[in-house]
């Protein structure tokens, strides 16, 4: 059995232990947290919930160490500080600073003789693996991202943020005219706001200026400045009963062109549509810590990305049930 410890029990914490409940090769161990750990209850009765302070003394009992923080301020810090100590594997997303937290990471791991993943998820992780696929296949040709419809954590948290704010929840929204012009194989050049909008739900507090809090989303530089965003004003009610899921989803698409004097057009697609963004991109970081499991039984250490894992390696069958039922 591959042991998984997981540190940090918020949305993709509980994601990550669902996803454990469906393997066969694999148990929780333990749930880390900086919150008293009485107060936390998890779903597996067999496993254990303990103060980050102690994660140490598992050293013995982990294979995989789950990293479930956030990516601003978060994993930057604990992924290459426990690569010391554990095989590590994180979710950080912020695209612009892969490089750096790869590097750190990889340090880190080396120097202990551990194994280090990074950046498992739908984007980056999913997606990844699909623009390197259709850049190798059409390499003449223009990449395309677009995400949702889905809820944006992170917008949804800037906008709680506004004075009068109570909650919000903020949805990414491809325009669809942009998806079938890329569909159509035109390769066309789109800016940020042609690509996607903005929707928002916002309950406001009583008395609060809601025009007011509407203008300050709008301009809201990094975040909605960019693109046409609307804005609606709903009840706790309506939030709760309406907008209490955290659904995402995207595509990715190459449009590429071959023959002699470029005269074909292609269109390769991958789409997805969650119900749950964290439990999917959980069940993605559980199929790659048995990934990572293999790959330091063989001997590699360091850190690695999506990028480095042969398909083999993310799934619980030998290499002749693969080749029987998959290839």
């Amino acid at each position: 059995m591959i042991r998984i410890g997981i540190l940090g029990y918020g949305n993709l914490g509980r994601g990550i232990e669902c996803a454990i409940k469906h393997t066969k090769d694999m148990k929780l161990v333990a749930v880390f947290t900086r919150r008293d750990p009485s107060s936390v209850k998890i779903l597996t009765s067999e496993a254990k919930v303990d103060s980050v302070e102690n994660i140490l003394s598992y050293q013995d009992d982990i294979d995989v160490l789950v990293l479930c923080g956030g990516s601003a301020t978060d994993l930057p810090v604990q992924t290459p500080e426990y690569a010391k100590y554990f095989n590590v594997i994180d979710s950080f997303d912020t695209h612009a600073n892969i490089p750096e937290h790869f590097a750190k990471v990889d340090d880190a791991a080396k120097a202990t003789g551990h194994f280090g993943l990074i950046s498992v998820g739908w984007d980056p992780g999913m997606f990844s693996l699909n623009r390197v696929y259709a850049n190798a296949i059409l390499p003449n040709g223009a990449d395309y991202t677009f995400w949702g419809k889905g809820v944006s954590q992170g917008h949804s948290d800037a906008i709680r943020r506004i004075e009068g704010v109570v909650d919000a929840r903020q949805y990414t929204v491809p325009v669809e005219s942009a998806l079938e012009a890329v569909r159509s194989g035109k390769n066309p050049e789109l800016t940020t706001r042609q690509k996607h909008t903005r929707e928002c739900y916002v309950v406001a507090a009583d008395g609060a200026d809601k025009a007011k809090i509407e203008e300050e989303i709008k301009t809201m530089p990094n975040y909605f400045a960019d693109y046409d965003t609307t804005v609606h004003f709903i009840t706790a009610e309506e939030m709760k009963k309406n907008h209490s899921k955290l659904p995402h989803g995207g595509f990715v698409i190459r449009s590429g062109k071959t023959g002699w004097e470029d005269e074909n057009n292609h269109v390769i697609e991958y789409r997805l549509k969650l119900d749950s963004n964290p439990e999917f991109t959980a069940s993605v970081i559980i199929a790659y810590a048995r990934a990572a499991y293999r790959m330091h039984k063989d001997g590699k250490i360091g850190a690695h990305t999506v990028f480095d894992v042969a398909p083999a390696y993310l799934l619980d069958m030998s290499a002749d049930e693969i080749r029987a039922h998959l290839l």
